[in-house]
């Protein structure tokens, strides 16, 4: 069978504010295969605080949950092949799964991790804060990869300080990716938060330069767009979301009683890249 390239693929920047789509749509114009079309979109301003500009805390991530799977609720509706959820913390992963029908959801964190490991044996995570070590421990852990984490670093930064000085920001993961190397023994560097994106290629050098030997250094958010467009392509060959047990979804005649996931999503802001 042939594969049709032509797919589109929805990066959903889980908060109430747009200030980062441009950020991203960025992203996947540069990092795209030609054939696919992008919508990144954020959640509805309405519905979810407008001025949180960061989901660091568990109880900011409380406050985005139900409009997550809503938002996957509709990308399902339109038919998206897949969705990116753009945050390191996998933020409702599988509660958006189990409502995505045919649609395939894919996470920053899941998908970096299993990146790494297709090319090296264990991954040093940098990260903002020391705070974040703990959240995200639970899930790398969770999906198995407890022995293959080598190390956190943290840079002492919060999400919305990443792009404010480049060059500081720059330092500042260089200096913890040659921790996690030289003390950790780490093989590969995952950058833990998508808005490290745009670092990954200098610190590369960087450590090229010092230790003279390759060392992946992966970027999140490409990550988990990657594996979001090939999963999408997988699909044409019958790779599909599982329906059966914990991937179970809930009955559509259930919902429809309970009157919920009936209405239609609105998107706080929606910036599409065309394919090519």
């Amino acid at each position: 069978m042939s594969i049709n390239p032509s797919i589109n693929v929805m990066y959903l920047n889980p908060v109430g504010t747009s200030i980062y789509d441009e950020t991203f749509a960025k992203m996947v114009s540069t990092y795209k295969y030609p054939a696919t079309a992008v919508d990144v979109v954020s959640l509805n301003p309405a519905t979810v605080p407008p001025k949180m500009t960061n989901l660091e805390y568990r109880a900011y991530e409380a406050l985005i949950v139900s409009d997550t799977v809503k938002a996957v609720r509709q990308a399902a509706r339109e038919n998206y092949d897949a969705v990116v959820i753009g945050c390191f913390y996998d933020p409702a992963l599988a509660d958006a799964r189990e409502i995505s029908g045919e649609t395939i959801v894919v996470a920053p964190c899941q998908a970096s991790t299993g990146v790494a490991l297709n090319i090296a044996n264990n991954f040093g995570i940098i990260i903002g804060e020391e705070k974040w070590a703990d959240q995200m421990r639970e899930t790398v852990y969770a999906y198995g990869y407890k022995d293959k984490l080598a190390t956190f670093q943290s840079v002492g930064l919060r999400v919305e300080d990443f792009h404010k000085d480049p060059d500081r920001t720059k330092q500042l993961i260089a200096d913890a990716a040659i921790k996690a190397v030289d003390e950790f023994k780490a093989e590969s560097i995952i950058l833990g938060c998508t808005l490290e994106v745009g670092f990954f290629q200098d610190l590369y050098d960087i450590l090229f330069k010092l230790f003279l030997t390759p060392i992946p250094v992966i970027d999140c958010s490409i990550a988990a767009f990657k594996a979001a467009e090939n999963a999408a392509l997988l699909r044409q060959i019958g790779w599909t979301n599982s329906r059966i047990w914990g991937m179970q979804s809930p009955p559509e005649g259930e919902l429809a009683q309970f009157e919920i996931f009936q209405d239609e999503y609105k998107f706080g802001n929606k910036i599409h890249v065309p394919a090519d």
